[in-house]
C-alpha cells in the first residue's frame, strides 16, 4: 500500500487527488491524533492553520477546518503565511498542532497539507503513521456535539508577530539593495515589508498573487529572471522564494546563481568564525554538490549526510547537536531560530553576513568551486519498481564506475512527485548529459514495459 503522507506531507491535484473529502477526513484523523488532551489553561485542544496563496487554498481549508471541529477542537487561522510562520507561531501560541495548506513550489493545480507538532517541528514518521491508521476507522470515531464541537478563532496580527520573530535574527540592512523574486506566494506581502524596515532597498518581483499565477515561471525554481533584474537594477544580491517561502536560492551582485549548497557554506563559515557552529559540523543531503564537501573539509567543518528532505536534516541535527543544515534547494535550517527551514529566515542570516563583513556576495560564494551537476527527471508509474530493477541498477553502476572518483550518480524517486530524479556530477557538463539521458532512457523503456502490462 502507497503510503499517504510523502517526505512534505501530504500533496496532489486539488480537487482530483485531494479532495475537500479528503481534506476533510485528514482533518479529522489530525485532530484525533494530535488534539488528545488540552494544555493548560485551555478549554479545548487548538491546532492553527495557515495556507498560501493557490486557488485551492480556500476550498482545502473549509474541508480541513470542518474536520477538526467536528472533533472537538479549536481551529487558529492566520490565513496566507509562510510554511515556517506557521511553526513559529504554532509554538509559541502553545497550540496543540499546526497544519499548513501548500504544495511549496509545485504548480498551482496542486495543493498539499502538512502538520507541525506543538513544538514546531514536522511530523514523525510514526505520528504520520498514526494519523494515517486512524484514518481506516474515522468513520467508527465517537463525534463531539454541543458545547464539545471545536470553534473558528482568528488569530490577530500573525504576520507581524513573525515579522518582528525574523526581525531579531537579523542586522540592520541600510545601504543595501536588494531584488525579491516572492514567487506570487505566501512571502509576497511580508517579504518586502520585513526588508524595507531593516532599512534595506527593495525592488519587489512577482509579488501579486493572484491564485494560479504563484511558481510561475519565478521563485527559487526559476532565478534566471531575477539574475537579470539584479543586473539591471544593478543591486547588491537577489533573493528568490518558493510558493511557501520556506526555501531561498539567492543571486550575486553579476547575476550569478547562489543555491543552498553555497549559503549554507557562507553561513557555516561566518557562524565558525563567532564561534557559533556546534560541533564545527553542518547536515545536507546527499543531493549537496561535491565542491560544498570539499570546502567544508578545507574549513575544517565536519558534514552529515542524510536522505533528500529537509525533515532528515532536522533529525541529524536534533541527532548530533549540529544548528545548521539544508539543502541544494534552498531549504536551510538554522535550528537556533526556527524547528524548519525558512526561505525569509535564511535569506536575512545570508545578508547579515554581507553587512557585517562589508563584502560582495560573489566574494564569499568563491570560497566553494561548484562541480558541474546535472538534473532530469522521469515520469513514474511506480517509482519502488522502477528503483529495484535490476537493467536500472546495472546503468547506474556502470556509469558510477566510468565516473570513479571524480564524479557520482544520483538516482532516486521523488518525495511529493511521481518522477525518478537523476542527478550527475563530474568534470565535464556536456559528458554528464549525456550519460543523464543514457540513464533516463532506461529508466523511461522499464516504465513504460510495465505500465504496459
Amino acid at each position: 500500500m502507497v503510503r499517504l503522507f510523502g517526505t512534505d506531507g501530504v500533496r496532489g491535484e486539488a480537487n482530483k487527488e485531494l479532495t475537500p473529502d479528503m481534506a476533510f477526513r485528514i482533518g479529522k484523523a489530525g485532530a484525533y491524533v494530535l488534539g488528545k488532551g488540552q494544555k493548560e489553561g485551555q478549554d479545548k485542544a487548538k491546532i492553527v492553520i495557515g495556507k498560501d496563496t493557490r486557488i485551492s487554498g480556500d476550498m482545502l481549508e473549509a474541508a480541513l477546518t470542518a474536520g477538526i471541529c467536528s472533533m472537538g477542537v479549536d481551529v487558529l487561522t492566520v490565513g496566507i503565511l509562510p510554511t515556517p510562520g506557521i511553526a513559529y507561531l504554532t509554538r509559541i501560541i502553545e497550540a496543540n498542532a499546526g497544519v499548513v495548506i501548500s504544495a511549496s513550489h509545485n504548480p498551482y493545480q496542486d495543493n498539499g497539507i502538512k502538520f507541525f507538532a506543538a513544538s514546531g517541528f514536522k511530523l514523525s514518521d510514526e505520528i504520520e503513521d498514526e494519523i494515517e491508521n486512524t484514518l481506516k476507522i474515522i468513520d467508527d470515531l465517537p463525534a463531539p456535539s454541543g458545547l464539545k464541537i471545536g470553534r473558528i478563532i482568528k488569530i490577530e496580527n500573525p504576520a507581524e508577530n513573525y515579522c518582528d520573530f525574523l526581525k531579531k535574527s537579523a542586522v540592520r540592512l541600510d545601504g543595501i539593495k536588494i531584488v525579491l523574486d516572492c514567487a506570487n506566494g505566501a512571502a509576497s506581502v511580508i517579504g518586502p515589508k520585513i526588508l524595507r524596515e531593516l532599512g534595506a532597498e527593495v525592488i519587489a518581483l512577482h509579488d501579486q498573487p493572484d491564485g494560479i499565477n504563484i511558481n510561475v515561471n519565478c521563485g527559487s525554481t526559476h532565478p534566471n529572471a531575477l539574475a537579470c533584474k539584479v543586473i539591471e537594477h544593478r543591486a547588491d544580491v537577489g533573493l528568490a522564494f518558493d510558493g511557501d517561502a520556506d526555501r531561498v536560492i539567492a543571486v550575486d551582485e553579476n547575476g550569478k546563481i547562489v543555491d543552498g549548497d553555497f549559503i549554507m557554506l557562507i553561513c557555516a563559515l561566518a557562524l565558525k568564525e563567532k564561534g557559533k557552529l556546534a560541533n564545527d559540523s553542518l547536515a545536507v543531503t546527499v543531493m549537496s554538490n561535491l565542491g560544498l564537501h570539499k570546502a567544508l573539509k578545507n574549513a575544517g567543518i565536519k558534514i552529515y549526510e542524510t536522505k533528500v528532505g529537509d525533515r532528515y536534516v532536522m533529525e541529524k541535527l536534533l541527532e548530533t547537536g549540529t544548528v545548521l543544515g539544508g539543502e541544494q534547494s534552498g531549504h536551510i535550517i538554522f535550528l537556533e531560530h526556527n524547528t524548519t527551514g525558512d526561505g525569509l529566515l535564511s535569506g536575512l542570516q545570508l545578508l547579515s553576513v554581507l553587512k557585517e563583513k562589508q563584502e560582495k556576495l560573489s566574494n564569499l560564494a568563491a570560497r566553494m568551486y561548484r562541480f558541474p551537476q546535472v538534473l532530469v527527471n522521469s515520469k513514474a508509474n511506480d517509482k519502488e519498481k522502477i528503483m529495484k530493477n535490476k537493467l536500472v541498477i546495472s546503468k547506474v553502476n556502470e556509469v558510477q564506475n566510468y565516473l570513479g572518483e571524480n564524479g557520482r550518480v544520483l538516482v532516486r524517486p521523488s518525495g511529493t512527485e511521481s518522477l525518478i530524479r537523476i542527478m550527475l556530477e563530474g568534470p565535464c557538463q556536456d559528458e554528464l548529459q549525456r550519460l543523464a539521458e543514457e540513464i533516463l532512457g532506461v529508466v523511461e523503456s522499464v516504465d513504460e514495459k510495465k505500465s504496459i502490462q
